[in-house]
């Protein structure tokens, strides 16, 4: 098990900037598949990006590419997610994850791959 703990929410208008940040406890951090799920009111969690331990395997949801961008910095056990272009429908809960199954290109979108789950940080874009 891993805890992590998420930063970076907030109220920002169509258009802007917000970079989230996940910090995680423990040295196996390194080892770890990180991901980012959202999760609307009254809808579905869903995958927004995930990255392989080492970040050489990276997969975005398809209508987030090129907005979004997921990294990690294993030495300050970290994982940040970028988000450019903001739209009212980014409105979520944002939750990191954190999963020490191997990769799975198929399995990696899907919340049951992973262990460990972050409180989450609320993101609002207002129009």
């Amino acid at each position: 098990q891993v805890q992590l703990t998420e930063s970076g929410g907030g109220l920002v208008e169509a258009g802007d900037s917000l970079r989230l940040s996940c910090a995680a406890s423990g040295r196996t951090f390194s080892s770890t598949v990180m991901g980012w799920f959202r999760q609307a009111p009254g809808k579905q969690r869903e995958f927004v990006a995930v990255i392989s331990p080492r970040g050489v395997s990276i997969r975005y949801r398809d209508s987030l590419k090129g907005r979004f961008t997921i990294s990690r910095d294993n030495a300050k056990n970290t994982v940040a997610l970028q988000m450019d272009g903001l739209k009212p429908e980014d409105t979520a809960v944002y939750y990191c994850a954190a999963s020490f199954r191997t990769w799975d290109y198929a399995e990696v979108v899907m919340t049951t791959y992973y262990n460990s789950w972050g409180q989450g940080t609320q993101v609002t874009v207002s129009s």
